[in-house]
């Protein structure tokens, strides 16, 4: 795979002490979802349809740090910065859960790989466990710069601002046609998300929380 590479490495960020807070209830009580899709066992979070779970008040300014776990061929990711959940694809940015040991997603455009912001950013380095294994993600959102980092490494390092084309990125790497917002143009305050199961392909996640 070619990834692109990030300005300086940094480590990833703890996650301890009283001012970090779950992201959902364990009842899922302050979540905004579709009814029989999502669930906790265990304290494991999945879905059985690729259809996404909300938070219900928008966040600006925070770090958000979890565990997942792909199966074969997961495509999955950790939407941010959403203002419209129904339409939510154009209208937020993504970080980018994938497989990488499947053999599509291993072909897949570099801005498609894990760790890295989907259809924009490459992740620096595939960090990616595979599938059944844990993986710790950190991503740092504060205004326009937002860093993501992956069981241990500083994955994507992004400035916002930097994207002012719906078409090609800043590398000129072209962009989805169905991201059809610059990232320049997203406000910085939004929703956050999780992409539920995706085709046949389940994800997982634990220990979702957020420290504002």
């Amino acid at each position: 795979m070619a990834f692109t590479a990030v300005a300086h490495a940094q480590n990833q960020p703890e996650a301890t002490g009283p001012e970090w807070k779950p992201l959902f209830a364990p009842d899922l009580a302050n979540a905004d979802k579709p009814d029989g899709v999502w669930s906790i066992t265990g304290g494991e979070l999945t879905a059985t349809a690729d259809q996404c779970i909300w938070t219900k008040t928008q966040h600006e300014n925070f770090t958000l740090d979890l565990e997942f776990k792909t199966a074969d061929v997961t495509n999955s990711g950790v939407i941010i910065y959403c203002t419209d959940t129904k339409n939510w694809i154009p209208k937020s940015l993504e970080v980018q859960i994938a497989d990488p040991f499947a053999e599509r997603w291993a072909k897949a455009a570099p801005t498609w790989h894990g760790g890295g912001i989907f259809g924009h950013l490459a992740p620096a380095k595939q960090m990616t466990k595979k599938p059944g294994e844990w993986n710790r993600m950190t991503i740092e959102a504060m205004g326009k710069k937002v860093k993501v980092w992956l069981n241990g490494e500083l994955t994507a390092d992004m400035d916002m601002a930097l994207w002012t084309s719906a078409r090609k990125n800043p590398d000129g790497s072209g962009i989805p046609n169905w991201l059809s917002t610059p990232c320049a143009e997203l406000p910085t305050k939004g929703f956050i998300g999780l992409q539920g199961k995706h085709g046949a392909a389940t994800v997982w996640f634990r220990n979702v929380k957020i420290k504002n």
